[in-house]
């Protein structure tokens, strides 16, 4: 391959990049962003950024004397990919060519209906979307999230601990239930109960008020809920708009094997947009941590510099944490498909649990709160478990 462009400017775009030139690739390299900025790292945005103890220089993956020797185009967003033509489109008409390609868009945070142009109406994405809450956030109030995953729940906690005065809207009767299961998101989302945080459960958004900005959250059940700032946590849609029309395969992302490797030959996916095959869990699953997005493209680049010539591997069980009200959540492996789930240590009031999800008596899930020790030690044991 004499050049590889990596689409894709974010953490499992630069992993990709540095894969590459770690497996001894010494083409030309052309990494493309969407956004004008240098890779950035994402969790903090809902927390140290948010409640400004950390800057963005702080933010920055690449380390001061790092050199990929590779093109930057950012602040272009990718239109099109002709496979035929081993070319990609840009959206200012530019086009990229490339014998090798890393698909690395990531998603986007879905947004509500009829929040357009309201001010006061926040979603939490980008670097921008940070900087525009922080500053929402400093004029405090009343603040309500829509959605209570994780985004929301660490916004809401970053915002109690700013002194707002906070309500969570779940659409769904256990938040976390997702992601958890039942039992473990009822006793994860039960930190803001405790904190003094209104949860409102099971109840969906009907929609907003306000003619310029936001004055109250409309719910279904026909109640109101005044706020003067508004967040949108409700998920995100893998960015692949872009690859429509171009014979590549698209299930809930870009469908790839458990190596990234795509339907089209010298194009492989990684990141938040990438739905790989889990041999363990047995279907394909996009997963959207920065574990993910800094450990997978290992596997893909290997794939793509060998040309599908290796077999794949058995990618580690996904594993992610979140930070919420000085309580560290750690979470690896699927609790999909669990038959139990208990408590080994700790008490769930206390919320510094370590929970062991099995099914058919084999472990395929661990959980822990503020036990970091035992967790990693699960882990450990959890990722030389076959299912």
């Amino acid at each position: 391959m004499r050049t590889v462009a990596v689409v894709g400017a974010s953490l499992a775009g630069l992993s990709a990049a540095r894969s590459l030139r770690k497996q001894g690739y010494d083409g030309r390299l052309v990494v493309i962003g969407d956004e004008p900025h240098r890779p950035y790292d994402r969790p903090p945005l809902s927390k140290e950024f948010l409640a400004g103890t950390l800057g963005e220089a702080d933010l920055a993956l690449e380390t001061d004397d790092e050199d990929l020797g590779a093109q930057w185009l950012l602040g272009v967003r990718a239109a099109g990919l002709d496979h035929a033509r081993r070319v990609i489109r840009l959206a200012d008409g530019r086009e990229v060519p490339a014998d090798g390609v890393v698909i690395a868009t990531g998603a986007a945070a879905r947004t509500l209906p009829g929040a357009e142009g309201l001010a006061g109406v926040h979603t939490l994405r980008t670097l921008d979307d940070a900087r525009a809450l922080r500053d929402g956030l400093a004029r405090g109030g009343r603040l309500v999230v829509i959605g209570g995953g994780f985004i929301g729940a660490e916004v809401a906690s970053t915002a109690y601990a700013l002194g707002l005065d906070v309500t969570v809207v779940e659409a769904a009767r256990t938040p976390l239930a997702g992601p958890l299961g039942e039992t473990m998101g009822a006793v994860v989302s039960g930190l803001h109960a405790d904190h003094g945080v209104r949860l409102e459960c099971g109840v969906g958004v009907k929609g907003l008020s306000g003619e310029t900005r936001v004055d109250a959250v409309l719910l279904e059940d026909g109640r109101t809920l005044p706020a003067d700032i508004v967040v949108v946590g409700v998920g995100a849609r893998p960015c692949v708009e872009w690859l429509e029309g171009s014979r590549i395969a698209l299930d809930n992302g870009v469908k790839c094997g458990a190596d990234g490797r795509t339907s089209l030959a010298g194009v492989v996916a990684v990141g938040d947009c990438a739905n790989w095959y889990d041999p363990r869990a047995g279907r394909h699953l996009r997963v959207e941590h920065w574990t993910g997005a800094r450990e997978r493209p290992d596997a893909a680049i290997a794939t793509l510099l060998a040309g599908g010539a290796i077999e794949p591997g058995v990618p580690r069980p996904p594993y992610f944490w979140s930070d919420q009200y000085g309580v560290k959540i750690q979470f690896a492996g699927h609790a999909a498909g669990a038959d139990s789930v208990t408590i080994e240590a700790g008490a769930a009031d206390d919320r510094d649990i370590l929970a062991v999800y099995r099914r058919a008596g084999n472990p395929v899930a661990v959980l822990g709160m503020n036990q970091p020790r035992l967790f990693m030690r699960r882990r450990k044991q959890l990722a030389g478990t076959a299912s």
